[in-house]
């Protein structure tokens, strides 16, 4: 299938459209709530409990979540999720406007949206080679197109979020992501075609299988707790950049909005080079080892106390390597997994990811630990994928057991 094809999918560009809704109300949150409750209750700690929250949601429930991916289908599911996530998301500013928004109910909403989160991110995977087939190049240039939308967010939504905090206020940012779910929801179940969920064998639901078969896989063993231990040390650095620049530079929300977003400038960057230039010339595994250092390597610099554009520039880079090396390195993950196997496996690595992730313990020690976690864990990938793109086996078959 041509790029031009790929493009003319009407169900994939719904699906786009969806993920670009969601994603930047979901971004513009991921500032927004934090910096609600530093604000209101003046605690770092607080701010970092409620984040934990979610993601203890996503762990608890994730495993479960594996079951009902299975049984219901990628579309369905996301659809299912949406549908939960804007109401629960509701619920914050309406509860803080009403005067009845104690911690305890934040605490528990927080744990809400991610026990949904778990299974609507593991049917994100799923469903891409469900519309487009098996084949790596198809899936890679979807997933660069898909990187590309969700980095788009990343640039639109902190700097649109930190303008409207400043504007009408963090409650009703969130209430605009409220809406973002419902848009989503209308649009996928408009446009994305109905599919039967992939046939399951009564073994591939259980979770001992997909842990069975992350621990035998010699490259996603490696892979997925690197990416894992990775990501946590994203979200560390993420949920501290609103500590960080009341900290260093006073309350601005506008600037914390910025420095999320530079990070989204460099990716969609990447992702833009990725698909015009890398993913029909080079495999998966080539481009994830010989691009990671862009993406690790000017992390090492975020500890000193530099001025906010260099901080910005930082990122930038650090994007760039991103774009770079998603597309490939989430298409073979998943196209390596069996379909009747992905949602176990994927419902598994997404409690993994949510298991993993650090809390804000003050700026500079997440600064550095950031800087260390990424190089540690992006180098364990890249010599497993060097390994694996040497050895004569190559990338096993979709439906290889």
């Amino acid at each position: 299938m041509s790029r031009g094809e790929i493009l003319r999918q009407r169900s994939l560009l719904a699906l786009l459209a969806a993920e670009v809704v969601s994603t930047t109300g979901s971004q513009m949150t991921w500032l927004a709530l934090p910096w609600f409750v530093l604000i209101t209750t003046g605690s770092a700690t607080k701010t970092s409990l409620v984040m934990a929250a979610e993601l203890g949601g996503l762990a608890l429930l994730g495993l479960p979540a594996g079951r009902l991916l299975g049984r219901l289908g990628a579309r369905r599911t996301m659809i299912l999720c949406d549908s939960a996530r804007a109401p629960l998301m509701l619920v914050i500013p309406v509860l803080h406007w009403s005067g009845g928004l104690a911690f305890p109910v934040l605490f528990a909403v927080a744990f809400a949206l991610g026990a949904f989160s778990a299974p609507y991110f593991s049917a994100q995977k799923v469903i891409v080679p469900e519309l487009l087939g098996e084949g790596e190049q198809e899936v890679t240039d979807a997933n660069a197109l898909f990187q590309a939308a969700t980095r788009t967010t990343l640039l639109a939504g902190p700097v649109v979020g930190g303008l409207l905090i400043g504007a009408i206020g963090a409650p009703s940012v969130l209430l605009v992501d409220a809406g973002s779910y419902v848009v989503s929801v209308l649009l996928i179940a408009a446009f994305v075609p109905k599919r039967p969920p992939v046939e399951q064998a009564p073994e591939h639901r259980q979770i001992r299988a997909g842990i069975r078969f992350l621990a035998r896989d010699p490259l996603l063993r490696v892979w997925w707790p690197a990416f894992a231990l990775g990501d946590a040390a994203w979200t560390a650095f993420f949920v501290t950049i609103p500590v960080l620049v009341l900290a260093r530079f006073g309350h601005n929300p506008q600037l914390a909005g910025w420095l999320f977003a530079s990070f989204g400038i460099g990716a969609i960057i990447g992702n833009a080079v990725s698909f015009r230039f890398l993913t029909r010339r080079l495999d998966g595994l080539t481009i994830f080892y010989a691009f990671i250092v862009v993406q690790v390597a000017p992390l090492w610099l975020l500890w000193l106390h530099l001025p906010a554009a260099a901080i910005s520039a930082i990122l930038v880079v650090s994007g760039i390597g991103n774009g770079l090396v998603n597309p490939s390195l989430h298409s073979i993950s998943t196209l390596r997994i069996p379909p009747p196997m992905r949602p176990t496996v994927m419902t598994t690595v997404m409690v993994l990811w949510a298991l993993v992730k650090l809390d804000a313990f003050g700026t500079t020690p997440v600064l550095v630990g950031f800087a260390a976690l990424q190089t540690l864990t992006m180098s364990a990938a890249a010599l497993v994928a060097l390994r694996e793109r040497s050895s004569p086996a190559g990338l096993p078959s979709p439906s290889a057991p």
